[in-house]
């Protein structure tokens, strides 16, 4: 090999434990945090990271489901692979919620799960588990490593293969003997991720086609953003006067106080903004796969050929023409993608564009809130409160419909929210948020049932002295599945409604702050406190039932279904 190209690995060095050649190789590719409940079966691993605390930080979580989900959102905001240790068994079942979070997100992520030793595989040992097969569905790849001096070339490739195409996790499997063995093996070198540009014939033919397009929609989501790429794609939609949704849960790729944005997609999509995809006759889908959840089931596009004309580009050939057929499909990632995008003259569509950022700002708007508190005004504080690039996590359930619709992204990265739709994701994200970003504010929205999946995270929060805001909203019920209940069977509740802890009691037993929310003026001023309080806060909201979502009250729904 010449010496002007460099080895995809570095020199050799002197014997190691498999622990420390895992160790070295996760930091010579750029990992400097993990996040782990620590077992028994990667202790050689740990006995590495305790000589590497200068480079590796280990985060010791109270539940693998945290953990994982810690490390699924540190992705997130650092674009690059974040690593979760859980050992076998129970360990791995728990982690497999952040492993298919990450799947359905496009994040790149490395579960290493500890195994029992090679001489006791397939014996049932104590915690075994046949995780390659376990987790295969759920990841992108699955690597179980056979000996020590294997584990550097395992790592790199989990990490190749985290960042490649359509990112998404990857799993480790370290039997405990390969960790405890030793080996004389080089460390992988780093390398930047494979970028795929587009060819210029096909940014020709995207040019022709929006230019004869009249009711054009931007559909941006998916992986393989960076903040690059998120400002190059506002300032293309911006020069070309072209109108952008986000897909479900992608909000802040694009600046929402621009005047080229118009809403979200999914859940919570403002119905006029759904007729719009409708209408369109042209649809450029910017990484967006246009799933379940973006189209109302499939419904605002027809499969396999949409009445639309459709741009799919996506950085993983596998996604173009999935579910819907394009007229044209290109491969490339977000960041090689934006800066050649091509520039169109916006004047044919002006009216187009106008008529869809004046919904958007009507659907800012909230209609009136049953009970004291009104909910609205609470997102209004939150608008006037936070500074423009805080980071705001969510898990699932319809509390999360009132930051979709009113809360405003401005930066890229900003938003944490799992795109799978599951709950107990707000609080460690938050977490992990204060670690990837200390200087930055984060506040995470739960649901009282979404809190309590959790919520024993908050352990982790005050150890480690971080300050996320976590705001639960505290409604007595399961409000997501009470909405289907009573829409499908009206009065009929069972299995929906909630015995809670007192939440800011709670907070305090762990150390942290808390207050509780009975009326809307409390809102601003224990905010205000939590804001400023450099630890962590708990400020629980007491929301009538009534206020199921932004649109619909219990009531109204239960009349709606003929309950009465």
């Amino acid at each position: 090999m010449s010496d002007s190209v460099p080895s995809s690995f570095a020199p050799s060095q002197a014997p190691r434990t498999g622990g420390a050649l895992l160790a070295d190789a996760l930091i010579t590719l750029g990992t400097d945090t993990v996040y782990c409940v620590p077992g028994e079966s990667f202790l050689p691993f740990l006995d590495a990271a305790h000589d590497r605390t200068d480079r590796l930080r280990v985060v010791v979580c109270r539940q693998e489901g945290g953990a994982a989900y810690m490390a699924e959102a540190h992705a997130k905001l650092t674009g690059r692979p974040a690593v979760c240790f859980v050992t076998r068994g129970p360990g791995a079942c728990n982690a497999t919620i952040g492993v298919h979070t990450a799947f359905q997100d496009a994040t790149p992520m490395i579960l290493a799960v500890g195994q029992v030793g090679r001489g006791f595989q397939g014996r049932e040992a104590f915690q075994e588990v046949d995780q390659a097969a376990f987790f295969r569905p759920l990841a992108k790849d699955v690597v179980e490593v056979g000996a020590a001096a294997r584990l550097p070339e395992a790592v790199a490739r989990a990490w190749g293969k985290a960042t490649s195409g359509r990112p998404g996790p990857v799993v480790l499997i370290l039997p405990e003997d390969v960790l405890a063995e030793t080996a004389t093996v080089a460390d992988p070198r780093p390398w930047p991720p494979v970028r795929l540009a587009p060819h210029p014939d096909d940014m020709k033919t995207l040019a022709g086609v929006l230019q004869a397009a009249r009711r054009p929609l931007v559909v941006v989501g998916g992986g393989t953003w960076t903040p690059s790429a998120a400002r190059a794609v506002t300032r293309w939609a911006e020069a070309s006067g072209l109108p952008v949704a986000a897909a479900f849960r992608r909000q802040d790729i694009v600046d929402n106080q621009s005047p080229v944005y118009v809403g979200e997609l999914g859940f919570s999509a403002n119905p006029a903004l759904n007729a719009r995809v409708k209408a369109a006759d042209v649809i450029v889908a910017l990484g967006a796969r246009l799933g379940e959840v973006d189209t109302q089931g499939y419904t605002l596009l027809a499969s396999p050929g949409p009445t639309q004309t459709l741009i799919q580009i996506a950085a993983d050939p596998a996604e173009i023409g999935r579910v819907y057929a394009p007229a044209l499909g290109v491969v490339a990632t977000m960041d090689a993608l934006a800066p050649v995008l091509p520039g169109v003259d916006g004047a044919p569509w002006a009216g187009w564009l106008a008529e869809a950022r004046a919904d958007y700002e009507a659907n800012l708007v909230p209609t009136s809130c049953p009970g004291r508190v009104d909910l609205g005004r609470v997102m209004a504080v939150l608008a006037e409160r936070l500074p423009p690039d805080a980071i705001v996590c969510n898990g699932a359930g319809n509390y999360s419909g009132w930051v979709h619709r009113f809360h405003r992204y401005r930066v890229f990265p900003s938003q944490l929210a799992p795109g799978n739709g599951s709950m107990g994701y707000g609080v460690p994200a938050a977490i992990a948020a204060k670690i990837a970003c200390p200087d930055r504010v984060a506040v995470a929205f739960a649901g009282d049932g979404c809190f309590l999946m959790n919520g024993q995270e908050l352990a982790t929060a005050v150890a480690l002295g971080l300050d996320p805001v976590i705001l639960v909203f505290n409604n007595g019920m399961y409000g997501t599945i009470r909405m289907h209940q009573e829409r499908r069977y009206p009065g009929r509740v069972i299995g929906t409604t909630l015995g809670n802890p007192d939440f800011a009691a709670l907070a305090r037993a762990h150390g942290a702050l808390g207050f509780t929310v009975t009326r809307t003026a409390d809102f601003a001023p224990y905010l205000d406190q939590a804001l400023s309080a450099g630890r962590a806060c708990v400020i629980e909201i007491q929301v009538d039932p009534e206020a199921l979502s932004p649109r619909l009250t219990l009531s109204a729904l239960r009349e709606r279904a003929g309950g009465g």
